[in-house]
């Protein structure tokens, strides 16, 4: 009966909560396909040619089946393409003209054009197999440097799949066999660059993920005694997906409380705890994140279940928290042009053993994939650097889920707490910001706000 009776009054809370206006206004499909096409245009015709000259490609070939999609060429496609179409084959030439809408040939080796950016090459009635098609336009502009998608250190940028490289290599004159490269670098730079567009519409998105966290770790959500650590999950993301919303990964909900119970797994992360009823006293986390016009948001944040006669926070827990702001401080103090993502970890971590913070640092960069393509700044299980990955430049124009815990022993709890915060940043080339601020107070619930922009 008592299961049932938490099962009712979760379900009515949930209710109750999806009656809410979302907090941020969401767009109908059709606006959102306009707000994609016009950024993809803008990419094309700006973006691109910039991208290639600097990687020194002449031409960059990337070849898709459908359901089977290079991960480059989906961020490529209309929005009304959801996926390849049979095979797709996307070539960009570069014929040197200085005007930035001329400057790339963009064609597609296809049935169709892709868009209204990308015209189809390919007349079926006079060269029926494809690759012939392919080759012929290559034969054509006599590229001298051309990039396929293949990579060791990004799987981002290795979405040329093994069957379509030799059937591909079979067609072609071996004469430009020769002068196939990685174009690595450019599919990275495709992904992790942000455009001036991109970032007018970021903070709305990072802004609305904020208040679907700050909406769940509320009374709204979360009746202390009853509510689950997986209720609170289950609602975030049915909350996603009554928005119209997407995730990209399914979130996860913990506690911290004054018990035996030691939180150092969360320092392997090959473990989280089963569900738990969120009790008086418990210190809440979260790690949440939605995508939204094809970009996508990756936070972690912290609530504080007050205790009857409880107004605020504890000091202790407090103190905690600003290690923990502090530890995303050092790390951002680090954010220069042309470091490597080792370098800026290792300095950082460098600078928080100085200042006593037991610091772990895991951030990436986000964009158009959660864990997306650019420096790596640690990995959980590597805090002396990550090799690839980790040796890629800092470079402008970029945006960072700044990732990491810090572990502070509470005297009181006679046990050491994780402060696990993650936020997302743009760095501009000269400075980093937070794209809609970060949290610097834990939220209480009942509510007290501590949430500053």
């Amino acid at each position: 009966m008592l299961i049932r009776f938490q099962t009712f009054l979760f379900l009515l809370l949930s209710l109750a909560s999806f009656a809410q206006p979302a907090p941020t206004a969401i767009l109908p499909e059709r606006d959102r396909a306009r707000i994609v096409d016009e950024i993809l245009e803008d990419r094309f015709t700006n973006l691109l040619p910039q991208l290639m000259r600097r990687e020194g490609l002449d031409m960059w070939v990337i070849i898709s089946r459908e359901y089977n999609e290079d991960p480059v060429l989906k961020t490529m496609l209309p929005s009304t393409w959801l996926s390849a179409r049979r095979r797709t084959i996307m070539v960009f030439f570069d014929n040197g003209k200085e005007r930035s809408a001329d400057a790339v040939e963009k064609l597609a080796i296809a049935r169709y054009d892709v868009g209204n950016l990308l015209k189809g090459a390919w007349d079926i009635d006079v060269r029926p197999n494809q690759w012939e098609a392919l080759a012929k336009i290559i034969e054509d502009r006599k590229p001298k440097k051309i990039g396929l998608n293949f990579s060791t250190e990004y799987a981002h940028a290795d979405g040329l799949t093994a069957t379509e490289q030799r059937e591909f290599l079979e067609k072609l004159p071996e004469t430009y066999r020769k002068r196939i490269v990685s174009a690595q670098n450019a599919a990275v730079g495709w992904l992790e660059t942000r455009t001036e567009k991109e970032m007018a519409i970021y903070p709305m998105i990072c802004r609305l993920s904020h208040q679907i966290i700050q909406e769940g770790f509320s009374e709204a959500v979360i009746q202390p005694g009853v509510t689950t650590t997986d209720d609170v999950v289950w609602w975030f993301r049915q909350r996603i997906t009554s928005l119209g919303l997407d995730t990209w990964f399914h979130p996860t909900v913990d506690v911290q409380r004054a018990d035996g119970q030691n939180f150092e797994h969360l320092r392997t992360f090959s473990k989280r705890p089963d569900k738990q009823v969120i009790m008086p006293g418990d210190l809440i986390h979260v790690d949440f994140g939605i995508t939204y016009l094809r970009l996508n948001t990756d936070q972690q944040q912290h609530a504080y279940i007050l205790r009857p006669g409880e107004t605020d926070v504890p000091e202790s827990i407090k103190a905690a928290f600003r290690q923990g702001n502090r530890l995303q401080d050092i790390l951002t103090e680090q954010f220069k042009a042309g470091r490597t993502g080792n370098q800026m970890l290792l300095a950082a971590l460098d600078q928080a053993q100085k200042e006593g913070i037991k610091g772990t640092i895991y951030s990436h960069p986000i964009g158009v994939h959660g864990h997306a393509a650019g420096p790596t700044i640690g990995l959980w299980d590597q805090q002396k650097g990550v090799p690839g990955s980790g040796d890629y430049p800092l470079l402008a124009n970029t945006a960072y889920s700044i990732e990491l815990n810090a572990a502070v022993e509470l005297p009181e709890w006679k046990k050491t707490i994780r402060i696990m915060l993650e936020e997302d940043g743009f760095f501009d080339g000269q400075t980093f910001r937070y794209i809609d601020g970060r949290q610097t107070e834990i939220y209480t619930i009942p509510r007290k706000l501590g949430y500053v922009r």
